[in-house]
């Protein structure tokens, strides 16, 4: 690979290269940027290491150009550029060193080669010199070998380096999985050896690392290996409890944590919501807490579904996630998820599809998605039977929500209106009348119009002994 011509083909780095070659300041890219450029893979953050600190280079940049945003961390020994998106940050050579309490290290100038030692995996420790013998690939830990071999392998003794900073174990399984490669056996061995240091990292950072996990084409590798590492017992041990299997007489139930991973991946093939996702990934997580056995039906685990969304803001509020809209989004998939089936037969009345649809609104779609990639069995006969009862499903819901549109139902008739109605201060009996109104169409028994719902408002505020004040025609 013409390295130096496969760089120029980036008209934004290359403006930048250019300042940086008239500078005369040894300057090299290094990291995810050189890694990338073996695989094909387009990157807009650039880092590059400069020998001795990188302020006047970065001030030299930043006087020939316009750029949108130009930082200096001094006490981080950092400088960064912002433009067209691309983000370059210039680090002086540095070596660190730990202490046994922080990940955080001590830093101070060091030497091009010291550098690249306190690199975490040798995949990203490849540099390409900018001024002398420019494109020249620089690559003292064999880091190209170990790419090509599809593995990720620490620079320095891999005990040494999950001790010094336990995110680099996170990082090992998160590179691991996106990039489809194994973990070399001695920085596995390491890994496990090491899990129980990944308690003085905060959540956020796990879970920031955790996301981009979930988010990657086969997610459920990096689970896998969270899982065999023992890594998963420290910060989400709900997903944990889901492995296993119990067996009494001729009875056993599946194995919920790998079912759960192949609900994952299968919606993972649908669709890259990162919340969807992760309503696959609790969809069955109260399944633990409401295992039964008996003779007569076997093993079941009756209302996890109720039990599981209440659980969800637990888990968000423990991994550090929002406790927002997306949360209740995952709490209310996880609640609906085993609803859809329950529809497939023929005497279902048309009442429980409105009401489905009024609960899941604009989610429906992903309701749906979720409950296709719930069929995970190895029985090809009965998973094309189940998904085709889901396509009855569907069906029956397109024709509900064409004739009631209900999918994002809002009263006919607004509280306001009620208080205006009757010539009443606002009180409890507005909210009963509104919500008898809703059920009564959710019920099929008056159309979702406003003369219908006007109608029975009539006849819900006689019956409570009210008398309209004045009706607006």
């Amino acid at each position: 690979m013409n390295l130096k011509n496969k760089i120029e083909s980036d008209l934004n780095l290359k403006k930048i290269i250019k300042i940086v070659q008239k500078s005369k300041i040894d300057t090299y890219l290094v990291g995810g940027y050189v890694r990338d450029l073996f695989l094909n893979i387009k990157c807009k953050d650039i880092d590059f290491m400069t020998i001795g600190d990188p302020y006047s280079l970065v001030e030299i940049i930043s006087s020939k150009n316009n750029f949108s945003s130009v930082k200096v961390f001094k006490n981080f020994g950092t400088a960064s550029v912002i433009d067209n998106n691309y983000q370059f940050e210039f680090v002086g050579a540095r070596k660190e060193s730990y202490s046994k309490d922080s990940r955080n290290p001590y830093v101070s100038l060091g030497t091009f080669e010291e550098d690249i030692n306190r690199r975490d995996f040798t995949i990203n420790s490849m540099a390409i010199s900018i001024n002398k013998n420019y494109g020249e690939l620089i690559d003292i830990k064999n880091g190209l070998d170990d790419l090509q071999n599809k593995i990720i392998k620490t620079c320095d003794d891999p005990n040494k380096t999950f001790i010094d900073d336990p995110l680099r174990m996170l990082r090992a399984i998160r590179f691991a999985t996106q990039l489809n490669f194994d973990i070399e056996p001695y920085t596995f061995q390491a890994i496990r050896d090491s899990a129980e240091r990944i308690k003085i990292i905060s959540i956020e950072r796990i879970s920031s690392e955790l996301n981009k996990i979930i988010l990657s084409n086969n997610p459920s590798y990096g689970f896998k290996l969270l899982f065999t590492t023992n890594l998963l017992d420290y910060f989400f041990p709900e997903m944990k409890k889901l492995h296993g299997i119990d067996k009494v007489n001729n009875h056993a139930h599946k194995d919920n944590f790998y079912h759960t991973l192949e609900v994952l991946d299968n919606v993972s093939k649908t669709s890259d919501s990162l919340w969807l996702r992760w309503s696959a990934i609790l969809h069955d997580i109260a399944k633990p807490l409401t295992k039964r056995y008996s003779e007569k039906n076997g093993w079941t685990f009756h209302g996890h579904e109720d039990l599981g969304a209440k659980i969800v803001p637990k888990i968000f509020k423990n991994l550090r996630l929002p406790l927002d809209e997306r949360m209740k989004y995952v709490q209310k998939l996880v609640k609906l998820h085993l609803r859809p089936i329950a529809l497939v037969s023929s005497n279902i009345t048309d009442s429980a599809i409105r009401r489905l649809l009024f609960e899941a609104g604009d989610d429906i779609e992903d309701l749906m998605i979720l409950c296709r990639a719930d069929v995970t069995t190895k029985n090809p006969e009965r998973a094309k039977k189940y998904l085709k009862n889901f396509d009855i499903v569907e069906g029956k819901m397109e024709m509900v929500e064409k004739n009631d549109k209900v999918k994002n139902f809002q009263p006919p008739i607004s509280g306001i209106e009620i208080i205006n109605i009757f010539a009443i201060k606002p009180s409890k009996i507005i909210g009963k009348l509104k919500n008898e109104i809703k059920e009564q169409i959710l019920d099929g028994k008056i159309k979702n119009n406003k003369k219908e719902a006007l109608d029975l408002l009539l006849k819900l505020g006689k019956s409570a002994g009210l008398k309209p004040k004045k009706l607006k025609s």
